[in-house]
């Protein structure tokens, strides 16, 4: 069984930065996707960004430019380093694990994957 555990979250003003990390156990699997997700409380999922299995990133338009993406195979973990923070990244972050390579490639969208975590919570002031 796969556990992610995320650390990380905090509260932020607005333009400020967070790291986000995420250990993960139980992965014996050869091929797999990591990314993040987050989500608000009555609204839908959204992808922010993920690493497939041959190292390819994909952002969220939303967090291009502003959010960087990063694995470290050996101890396990994911990353998610957020610089100039806006109100609307308020979220609750998760990350995530997917085994299927069609839905790796869908994951920017529908933030749909075989397991994640408990999620840290982002809270951006203005």
């Amino acid at each position: 069984q796969v556990h992610l555990a995320e650390s990380g979250g905090g509260s932020v003003q607005a333009g400020g930065s967070l790291k986000l990390s995420c250990v993960a156990s139980g992965l014996t699997y050869r091929d797999y996707c990591m990314g993040w997700f987050r989500q608000v409380p009555g609204k839908d999922r959204e992808g922010v960004a993920l690493i497939d299995s041959d190292g390819t990133i994909t952002y969220a338009d939303s967090v291009k430019g502003r959010f960087t993406i990063s694995k470290d195979n050996a101890k396990n973990s994911l990353y998610l380093e957020m610089n100039t923070l806006k109100p609307e990244d308020t979220a609750m972050y998760y990350c995530a694990v997917e085994l299927d390579a069609l839905t790796c490639r869908a994951f920017i969208f529908s933030a749909t994957a075989n397991w994640y975590g408990q999620g840290t919570q982002v809270t951006v002031s203005s």
